[in-house]
């Protein structure tokens, strides 16, 4: 069987390295915010090229946190997309403000830049770009309308690290950028976790105080905060997972070609890539007329595929009875049509060929 992806196998791939990581947490002794969260923050600092990183517990809370330290909160609005997971959108409301969303590019899938000055009102306070698949947004054209109307910018990169727009990392853009550490992510803890990026002094000392009740001093809460802290476990397992993401990234970029070369005959179509980019692909996904019976043929031949995402968080009820009714006919077009291949760096071979087999014969021998 293929999964559609396969943490298991990413923890295979580096055993040894990972279960000393995870047994020399033990033996300190030291669980919470120790010397394994202030190292991957160093670490992810400098990797990224930028002056603070602030680990939390889950890219959900990253976001969430991204606004709360902004003072983003009820009467206040968001601009970002509907093509995204709901935690876009959850983070928003968590802070107590709403979303606004607009539709996405037909070609590039990412936040169409042309629509963002008529979805501001005077309540607009940030934007939230999300490099959705591993693919960079159009960031200077976003910036260049934030600035111009001094809204903030919130960039998710949930799904991108370590992706380049015009040399620059994502996440160094905006205010600040957020990552999810989900064991599937292209840098993913065998558990919850997720950082926020920043060059802001001020803005990494308020995150520092929301993860932990609001203490500048043990115990006692000088401002807001709660409980969202990246764990030591889990920073020492990144850590390690850290040495070698651009590794990762380069296999994933090769299958991604080896996609290219082997599906270009065949009556489907993926996101085209933005110029002046690195794509990291943390999802390979085609474009297709018969959704859901390719995906069950693909299935029968041992091929799990996956749908990012099926119902766009406009549609979906709980943000209707918020947002209301609206039309994003991109978006809503593309959601009824995406389909991801199976795509990791420790997919060989003989499987990517399997798949590329598989779908050639679904549409040259039209099976029944």
């Amino acid at each position: 069987m293929i999964e559609s992806a396969n943490p298991k196998r990413q923890y295979l791939a580096q055993r040894d390295e990972i279960n000393s990581a995870i047994i020399r947490v033990l033996e300190s002794g030291s669980y919470i915010l120790g010397e394994e969260v202030k190292k991957f923050e160093e670490e992810f600092s400098k990797y990224n090229r930028v002056k603070y990183t602030i680990g939390v517990g889950s890219g959900t809370d990253a976001i969430h946190m991204a606004l709360r330290a902004l003072k983003i909160g009820p009467g206040d609005e968001v601009i970002t997309v509907s093509f995204s997971a709901t935690a876009t959108a959850t983070s928003i409301i968590l802070a107590g403000a709403k979303p606004k969303f607009i539709d996405i590019e037909s070609n590039h899938f990412t936040m169409d830049p042309y629509l963002i000055e008529n979805a501001i009102t005077s309540k607009t306070k940030a934007i939230i770009p999300v490099h959705i698949y591993g693919q960079p947004c159009a960031m200077d054209k976003i910036l260049k309308i934030a600035r111009k109307n001094n809204i903030k910018v919130i960039e998710d990169c949930s799904q991108a690290h370590g992706a380049v727009y015009k040399g620059v990392k994502v996440g160094l853009f905006g205010d600040m950028g957020c990552y999810s550490f989900y064991p599937t992510k292209n840098l993913g803890a065998l558990g919850d976790g997720g950082a926020i990026i920043t060059n802001d002094s001020k803005l990494n000392k308020k995150l520092m105080l929301l993860r932990q009740y609001g203490w500048e001093e043990r115990y006692i809460s000088s401002e807001e905060g709660w409980n969202s802290r990246l764990d030591e476990i889990q920073a020492a397992v990144l850590r390690e997972k850290l040495k070698i993401l651009d590794q990762n990234t380069t296999l994933r970029q090769k299958l991604a070609e080896i996609y290219n070369k082997g599906l270009k005959d065949l009556p489907i179509s993926t996101p085209s890539n933005r110029k002046y980019i690195s794509h990291v692909y943390h999802l390979y996904v085609i474009l297709v007329e018969d959704r859901q019976r390719l995906k069950k043929y693909l299935e029968l031949k041992g091929i799990i595929t996956s749908i990012q995402y099926p119902v766009p968080i406009h549609k979906q009820k709980f943000f209707t009875d918020i947002v209301g009714k609206i039309s994003l006919p991109i978006t809503e077009t593309l959601s009824n049509r995406i389909l991801s291949l199976p795509i990791y760096p420790e997919l060989n071979d003989s499987e990517i060929n399997h798949v590329i087999n598989n779908l050639n014969k679904y549409y040259f021998e039209k099976p029944n």
